[in-house]
């Protein structure tokens, strides 16, 4: 099992078998017949990095707009990862195979076009070694997974959910993910609905994200399983601010619940327009889009019970690297607690990916070569990393949370800046991606 930085300093992954096929030790780290021979094999070639250069790595994340917490939080997670690199949360930059290590972050905006426009941008420097990124699946789906694949870039994201990234149909080669697959989120929230509330009729409202639509369906999927009955499927657009139309019409049904995992602002003003249209003692429940800062500035009293499902950061918070170096480095750092629950994943996303930069990096006299599909498959064949998120284990398909604890958290005692306390979930499962298949 391999361990943290926290723990032995730099991690270095066990013999991968497809590198190990190629490679023989050469001064440490060389590939027989060098690296021009290594990077003429791969058909992506190699990144190339002199000596004194710094290894330069991209972040593809939401920083601008109503989702910015969820981007700045992550860039905060892989800025820590770089700052750990020599052992210490002090501020001050590690360095990888005596390579400093550069951050080129570029905003995903939380869509499509941004995520097109942020992938063209970073697939365009071939200096750019991978990518953490991106934070919203709708800028990855179809579009920044593709566009980095074909270029043989890593795409490896902390906070993409939506189960169609890593399926057998819509993969791309070039794609990982430290987050979650919604089919386990949906199945968790529908379980805490149904067996725990008692509730046995809902209805969904989802905006036209990937994120929120896939989360949304395995929601139904698993409520109606249960014996559940779903009174209404319903879809805004991100951008409207009127959502009463569709709020009566949800309640016509009169369901005992509203699903809606989407973003702010949706998230909000669902609460906020349905506590004057919906049936008297209905409740509303979101995903982890709505469990972060602005949500609670945006309703400030909730006129309703509402709950959210997120990765149970308190479990994080149980682990002593956690809550006694990270959180305090953060703070320190950034001025802010954590404000979303993906900071996270960011840092094992990027612990992992520099382990994996010092497992097939082919080192000259302090020049690196690093071959993108070995990088790729490295990452693709981590298993039992200790992350601060748990155990990061990589399926083919590039699934790397695996077992993954969500909790139910009832506002508003969310575990964010903002939150109050006690901050602990009210409910908490953990399932694997055997249990949802």
């Amino acid at each position: 099992m391999r361990k943290p930085r926290w723990l032995v300093g730099i991690a270095l992954f066990g013999a991968l078998a497809l590198v190990a096929a190629a490679c023989a030790e050469d001064e440490g780290d060389g590939v027989v017949g060098g690296a021009a021979e290594a990077c003429a094999a791969d058909e992506f070639g190699c990144v190339e990095v002199a000596a004194g250069e710094p290894i330069r790595i991209g972040s593809l994340l939401a920083i601008s707009g109503d989702t910015a917490f969820l981007g700045t939080d992550s860039n905060h997670g892989i800025e820590l990862a770089i700052d750990n690199l020599d052992g210490a949360l002090d501020a001050t930059n590690g360095q990888l195979l005596g390579h400093d290590v550069e951050l080129q972050q570029e905003d995903d905006g939380c869509s499509a076009e941004g995520g097109q426009a942020g992938a063209t941008a970073l697939v365009a420097d071939p200096s750019i070694v991978a990518v953490i990124g991106t934070s919203c699946s709708s800028s990855a789906l179809g579009v920044a997974d593709e566009v980095l694949s074909d270029q043989g870039v890593l795409l490896f994201s902390p906070s993409n959910t939506n189960p169609g990234l890593t399926s057998e149909e819509a993969h791309q080669p070039f794609y990982a993910r430290t987050a979650h697959n919604d089919r386990i989120q949906g199945a968790i929230g529908a379980e805490f609905v149904f067996n725990e509330l008692g509730i046995t009729t809902a209805a969904t409202i989802n905006d036209e994200s990937p994120y929120a639509d896939g989360l949304a369906a395995a929601f139904r999927e698993n409520f109606e399983a249960l014996g559940g009955t779903i009174t209404a499927i319903e879809q805004v657009n991100s951008a409207d601010t009127d959502l009463g139309p569709v709020l009566r019409s949800i309640a016509e049904g009169e369901p005992g619940i509203v699903y809606g995992p989407n973003f702010p602002p949706v998230c909000g003003l669902t609460l906020i327009q349905g506590a004057d249209i919906l049936p008297e003692g209905t409740v509303s429940m979101g995903a982890d889009g709505c469990l972060e800062t602005s949500f609670l500035g945006q309703v400030g009293d909730a006129p309703a019970d509402y709950y959210a499902s997120s990765p149970d950061v308190t479990v994080f918070q149980g682990g002593a690297f956690y809550n006694d170096e990270f959180l305090p480095a953060y703070e320190a750092q950034f001025g802010t607690e954590p404000t979303s629950v993906f900071h996270a994943h960011a840092y094992d996303a990027s612990q992992v990916l520099f382990a994996a930069i010092e497992e097939v990096a082919i080192d000259e006299g302090g020049n690196l070569s690093i071959p993108r599909t070995a990088l790729k498959d490295a990452v693709l064949a981590t298993t039992g990393y200790e992350g601060i998120t748990g155990i990061v284990s990589c399926t083919p398909l590039g699934d790397c949370a695996t077992d993954v604890t969500i909790g139910i958290f009832q506002y508003p005692n969310w575990p964010v800046e903002g939150g109050e306390e006690p901050s602990d979930a009210v409910y908490t499962d953990v399932k694997s991606l055997a249990d949802v298949a």
